[in-house]
């Protein structure tokens, strides 16, 4: 197996960028999710669960692919580019999406005010979470049980901007057997939003499954499987004219895949990561 698509990106919830080298930090690829949408209706730090236009924009850095920080580009709907130091970009952005938002770059973990989830979008609690994961009224959620407890108090793990973990990878097989599947759909990687593509050749189905539990080399790096990602309302978002809005994707992921498409994944050993690398499982 080998690592074949490295994708970085620069703004939560936004189309990112694939590179052809990374350095793997602690937590995470460095130079991942370096900035996010603050919602100024209701607070908090949020993404495309919620604030789904997010998902129409894209972002790189200024500096170029595989940089690891500073300032970014934003790409708009109409084709336009702001910058993220740019004093016009809170109101293009939130004029895109069509909701009050302000960029803010990514603070230490000791600013736990910063990662405080904000008000909810719906007084019950149970129609938010239907809502966030576009489950239908007759399907399951995911068990949040099996995640760490600070996000429930915090929208990402203070000191990053991810849902929950830092990695999270997908199999080749993965988007050919989805495409076999949704033989009607647009299996675009883009909807996905992994960190990593890996080549698994003429494996059926979802060999990264039998990953859960394992440690993986990757280039020079190291990464422990956590567990299954439960897919949510952003796999049916659209994206571009490309790439439209389809929920029969989650429908097929909650009936027929148990929810979960990809796996999560933290890291053990940082290390740089390149496309191409070697993929091994260890113990």
């Amino acid at each position: 197996m080998r690592v074949a698509e490295i994708w970085q990106y620069p703004v939560k919830s936004m189309v990112g960028t694939t590179v052809d080298r990374v350095d793997l930090g602690p937590t995470g690829l460095v130079g991942d999710r370096t900035w996010a949408a603050r919602d100024q209706v209701r607070g908090g730090i949020r993404g495309g669960k919620v604030l789904g236009g997010l998902m129409q924009l894209s972002a790189r850095y200024v500096a170029g692919p595989g940089s690891t920080g500073g300032a970014v580009a934003i790409t708009l709907p109409d084709g336009s580019t702001v910058t993220t130091d740019d004093p016009e970009v809170h109101d293009r952005v939130s004029a895109a999406i069509d909701h009050e938002v302000v960029l803010e770059a990514l603070r230490p973990a000791e600013d736990l005010d910063h990662y405080r989830r904000g008000e909810a979008y719906h007084d019950d609690v149970m129609v938010e979470l239907r809502s966030i994961f576009g489950r239908e009224d007759d399907e399951p959620l995911p068990d949040l049980s099996q995640f760490p407890s600070e996000i429930i108090e915090f929208e990402s793990p203070p000191g990053t901007y991810y849902d929950v973990h830092p990695l999270m990878l997908m199999s080749t097989s993965a988007f050919r057997a989805l495409e076999l599947a949704l033989p009607d759909s647009t299996i675009d990687v883009r909807r996905f939003r992994p960190s990593l593509v890996v080549d698994t050749g003429d494996a059926d189905g979802h060999p990264e499954r039998g990953w859960i539990g394992r440690r993986v080399r990757i280039g020079g790096a190291v990464v422990a499987i956590e567990g299954g990602c439960p897919r949510c309302v952003m796999v049916t978002r659209r994206i571009d004219d490309d790439v439209p809005q389809d929920r029969t994707i989650l429908r097929h992921v909650v009936r027929d895949l148990g929810q979960d498409v990809g796996v999560y994944a933290t890291v053990v050993e940082p290390g740089p990561i390149s496309a191409g690398d070697g993929v091994e499982l260890l113990g």
